[in-house]
């Protein structure tokens, strides 16, 4: 059986992720709030995988909590939104097989790591480790670099993407390492790069506020 990833997590087998996020809806009693980091954590990242992810999230996650069963006698997962709305999800429908576009979307973010980095690390030596949402003073452990103040990285992707003829024409290499291929073709990558230095607007944020925002 093939490996399976959830964010930076690495599973042996799809049944092993299945059985780590049941782990997590197990834990907890139904109508209580995932208070535990990690678990929210996974949540964050499971629920990126769903095929309507944009639409759950709507203006950001607040939290999550654990719904009464809906059909059947299993209980389930609900996303708090940051303005107070609830909205279900299938944990489930998150394993399934991501579409290309999510494929070449992980990719994406792959190949501009190097810049995330290189701005957290300047921010970083010139001793400015400061929320630009509220101000407040930053641990290095406790950073998260955002696209909060400009185009979303998701948007800046996909017009990259409708400039080179669509998700389709990004070919990636077999996967080779953290669940994810890198671009076939260097040169586009290059020119992927060059886009997304242009269109980046980036910011510092704890990971709290970071994980309140869309995530897009």
């Amino acid at each position: 059986m093939a490996e399976f990833w959830i964010g930076h997590r690495r599973y042996r087998t799809k049944g092993e992720a299945r059985e780590a996020v049941r782990e997590v809806l197990y834990r907890y009693t139904v109508g209580s709030t995932v208070d535990e980091e990690e678990d929210h954590l996974l949540l964050l990242d499971l629920l990126d995988m769903h095929h309507e992810a944009d639409d759950k999230i709507g203006p950001g996650v607040e939290a999550f909590a654990i719904a009464p069963p809906q059909r059947g006698p299993y209980p389930g997962f609900e996303v708090i939104r940051t303005d107070g709305s609830r909205i279900d999800f299938s944990y489930q429908t998150c394993l399934k097989p991501p579409t290309y576009r999510q494929q070449v979307l992980n990719v994406m973010r792959d190949e501009v790591k190097s810049a995330t980095n290189a701005y957290f690390e300047s921010r970083k030596a010139a001793g400015s480790l400061i929320s630009d949402q509220s101000g407040t003073q930053l641990e290095s452990t406790n950073t998260a670099v955002s696209y909060f103040r400009g185009p979303s990285f998701v948007d800046i992707a996909e017009e990259f993407a409708e400039t080179v003829g669509g998700w389709e024409a990004i070919e990636m290499t077999p996967s080779t390492e953290p669940g994810l291929g890198r671009f076939k073709d260097r040169d586009l990558a290059d020119r992927w790069f060059s886009h997304h230095q242009e269109r980046a607007v980036l910011g510092l944020l704890s990971k709290k506020e970071n994980q309140r925002r869309p995530r897009r």
